[in-house]
């Protein structure tokens, strides 16, 4: 069974159906779909993405985590914020059916993990905090997940809680929407500055056993380092400056030459997706 992991789709159905139906004319029957989150917002169509993971998920056939524009869509339905200037997710959440598709993401995953070849990862959307074992990310974020998908108004009053005074609710948001930390631990969504850092390169500086496939970092466009494949390359953001992808990474389950793991490099085992169009334009407060 051939693994696809797929960076951020933002609603980009067109780019996402062409890579489906690669993988199906490729494969057949024989793959999985690993999605780092991000699957909606931004772009034109929400749902043809979400139904057709949805049905692989339930097929067995797919894993989806959570990413900072579920948490974006969910809080909206919540009542907890108000749609913004680029926001694409009225067809979500003017549906009939919207309150299920909520309850629905909310009991997705933030992050999930397994094995290619002999090595362990972890797909998350955002990052893990740098010095997390695999272990302490896999508990860190099956507390934060199970509060989110509990009832509604526990939910809401989760979302709500402020991070520095709930360590579940700033794991979540660290899961879903780090870029830079900071030597006193602290992180930030923004991009490094001053005393901070990229959180892969102090990840790495751990030297960890397992491997972190994630999203989340569109400007970083793709990311092959040791250790590490970061898969957004921004599709959504095709005409802002550069060109844009829908990118899959396809490893070899079954091991590469002699003496090499999944997660070294060099690694040319990608397939990218052109964007077919802009899509939306930059306002302030993006």
């Amino acid at each position: 069974m051939q693994r696809l992991f797929v960076g951020d789709v933002q609603g980009c159905a067109d780019e996402f159906e062409e890579l489906v139906s690669r993988a199906a004319d490729a494969f057949g029957a024989d793959f999985e779909l690993w999605l780092a989150g991000d699957l909606v917002n931004r772009g034109p169509d929400n749902r043809r993405p979400l139904e057709r993971v949805r049905a692989l998920v339930e097929a067995g056939r797919a894993q989806y985590v959570l990413g900072n524009h579920e948490i974006h869509l969910i809080s909206t339905d919540l009542g907890l914020r108000d749609l913004g200037a680029n926001d694409s997710i009225a067809d979500v959440l003017g549906a009939p059916d919207a309150s299920e598709w909520v309850d629905w993401l909310r009991a997705r995953p933030l992050v999930v993990s397994g094995r290619i070849a002999d090595q362990p990862f972890a797909m998350v959307h955002a990052a893990p905090a740098p010095d997390w074992s695999l272990a302490t990310l896999l508990e860190r974020a099956g507390e934060a997940s199970q509060r989110l998908a509990g009832s509604r108004d526990a939910a809401r009053d989760f979302l709500a809680s402020d991070p520095a005074a709930d360590p579940d609710r700033d794991v979540l948001a660290r899961l879903t929407r780090c870029r830079s930390v900071f030597p006193d631990g602290t992180w930030s969504s923004a991009e490094p500055a001053g005393e901070g850092e990229p959180w892969h390169r102090v990840w790495s500086g751990h030297r960890h056993g397992y491997g972190v496939i994630y999203g989340h970092w569109a400007r970083q466009r793709l990311q092959v380092g040791p250790g590490l494949r970061g898969l957004d390359t921004g599709c959504v953001h095709h005409g802002r400056g550069w060109d844009a992808f829908l990118t899959a990474w396809l490893p070899d389950s079954g091991g590469r030459s002699e003496g090499q793991r999944p997660f070294d490099v060099p690694d040319d085992r990608f397939w990218q997706i052109p964007a077919r169009r802009p899509y939306y334009l930059l306002v302030a407060g993006d």
